[in-house]
């Protein structure tokens, strides 16, 4: 009886907390995004590689025609504002300092994979949307994961479409969205004055706010206020600051890395060679300093995920807004997301953090990247580095906010309908987390946030590895048009000039990959069951 009230004693919430976290990020789950994304990989013939360059040429021409409520870019720009956050400066520190330079190898690799789950989901998200009569949109695993599989399937997977849904609202509201990055842009702030002599700090006698620095105060009021002006104005307005804010963020960021790194480019192919040595013998680099393969594998590939969320099921719900006819073209503009977050982005900070050493200084976190900074940037600018990087989390952060709100209430309203009411109350609730985010305990926070985001990966790739079948047929036929199209001289912004006939659409021999080309999307109605499956079964005897 004394052992058990002692173990009962020793347990604690954050240690329950801490200890399904690692479990949930642990293998299990990075195993099963990874699977997913070797094999729509193969399914898709690495439409990653093979579609990248017509991906980028779609990023700013927008179709012809088409539904939706903001633009492909803007769509992009809106999942980018969710996905580009502390975990690009601060994640990518923590992974290589845990796993060695090796872990930024295992990053790129998981990223890359990811690519191609990124492609699938928000290729189902513009398919299985739903657009009211007055242009409103809902789109997102939910649409899929409940009508698609029951399309393909006869069955109803409403229950598993609402469990994602309400896992969104939580880490919109509880987590990712609201306390961690509040944190950290006060934090980030409050470092910036830690130098100066005099700032106030509220008495301790005052409630909730005792002995708070007046600068995160301050900050947070600022914060918030520019946050409700943002998220209070719907959709429209948050994708048009994400659209204004994300590109300036990102070219801001890699610029700063850019100086960095031609400032010790004689430094940069060694630091290659150490980052791939590493990624498969950590001991040959790093000695004492960093674990063991699996250490450097899980490190990265878990921040990796964490950082771009391919297979999570966060940007396509911002995809499922675009303007477009073609589902397919908005798949391979979505996929962008995770190559411009981790293998732009996270490889720019992790090659500073290589190329100074300064994973190797004993420091965490933030702290990591800010000597990298401050070590690798010229010696006139040096002491800048801290105020740089501030801004760049700052802005980061702040995006991240605006964008997991947008996310958070697509989710709500999948559950609840168009009611106005509910949804304002919701983004009241949500200023008022970012309100008081500054002043909160958050040890559990980030650990909770991690396990709700991990729980929305569970349901989202259950629905795209099932429909993964509609996903090879369409792309087939949205390439095969696209073909066309070119060959009779027309617009490849408006396929409509092109409208195949069923014999057509599947080919005289019956393959699902055109040996000339790759697979593609109509956009027109879903497929039937039966297509679907002959689809799924060609492939499975190997003719892909």
């Amino acid at each position: 009886m004394n052992g058990f009230m002692l173990l009962a004693e020793s347990v604690t919430f954050d240690g329950v907390i801490e200890a399904i976290d690692d479990f949930l990020w642990g293998w299990p789950l990075i195993i099963f995004i990874l699977a997913a994304g070797v094999f729509l990989s193969c399914r898709l013939l690495f439409v990653q590689i093979r579609k990248l360059p017509k991906a980028f040429k779609y990023m700013f021409r927008n179709e012809k025609g088409g539904e939706g409520q903001m633009s492909a870019f803007s769509a992009l720009c809106t999942a980018l504002s969710a996905t580009i956050g502390t975990g690009n400066i601060v994640g990518v520190a923590t992974a290589i300092c845990a796993g060695g330079p090796g872990a930024l190898f295992w990053m790129i690799v998981a990223a890359f994979l990811g690519m191609a789950t990124k492609f699938a989901e928000c290729m189902l998200a513009v398919k299985y949307r739903t657009v009211d009569k007055d242009g409103h949109v809902l789109g997102g695993p939910f649409q899929y994961i409940e009508h698609g599989m029951k399309e393909k399937f006869g069955l109803n997977f409403k229950w598993l479409a609402v469990i994602f849904a309400v896992f969104g609202i939580c880490v919109g509201l509880f987590g990712i969205g609201t306390f961690s990055q509040i944190n950290s842009i006060t934090a980030a702030v409050e470092n910036v004055f830690s130098g100066v002599e005099g700032v106030p700090v509220i008495p301790e006698e005052i409630p909730f706010f005792g002995g708070t620095s007046l600068v995160v105060v301050i900050t947070g009021v600022i914060l918030t206020v520019l946050v409700g002006v943002v998220i209070l104005g719907g959709v429209k307005r948050i994708s048009s600051v994400a659209t204004l804010v994300v590109p300036f963020m990102a070219i801001l960021y890699v610029l700063v890395c850019l100086v960095i790194l031609f400032t010790n480019i004689t430094a940069v192919p060694q630091a290659i060679a150490d980052i791939v040595i590493s990624a498969f013998n950590p001991q040959a680099i790093a000695g004492g300093v960093a674990g063991t393969l699996i250490v450097a594998m899980q490190n990265g590939i878990a921040r990796g995920i964490f950082s771009n969320e391919a297979g999570l099921g966060s940007a396509p719900i911002a995809a499922a807004h675009a303007q477009t006819k073609e589902p397919v073209r908005q798949g391979l503009v979505s996929m962008l997301g995770t190559f411009i977050d981790t293998i732009i982005i996270c490889t720019m900070t992790g090659l500073t953090i290589v190329i100074t050493g300064a994973w190797k200084s004993g420091l965490e976190g933030v702290d990591v990247t800010i000597l990298a900074f401050s070590d690798g940037l010229p010696e006139a600018i040096s002491a800048a580095a801290p105020v740089l990087l501030s801004v760049c989390l700052i802005f980061f952060a702040y995006t991240t906010i605006i964008g997991w709100d947008f996310y958070s209430e697509s989710c709500l309203e999948y559950i609840v309908g168009r009611k106005k009411v509910a949804i304002l109350i919701f983004r009241w609730l949500y200023l008022v987390a970012v309100f008081i985010g500054p002043y909160m305990t958050v040890s559990a926070v980030w650990n909770i946030a991690d396990i709700f985001n991990g729980l929305m990966a569970v349901p989202n790739l259950i629905g795209v590895v099932a429909l993964s079948g509609v996903v090879v047929k369409d792309t087939k036929d949205y390439f095969r048009r696209l073909k066309r199209v070119k060959e009779m001289g027309g617009d490849e912004d408006d396929l409509s000039a092109y409208d195949e006939s069923p014999g057509e659409a599947e080919g005289e021999s019956g393959d699902i990959f055109p040996s000339s080309d790759f697979p593609e999307n109509t956009g027109m109605p879903h497929s039937s069951e039966a297509e679907a499956e002959n689809a799924a079964g060609a492939c499975a005897a190997g003719e892909t």
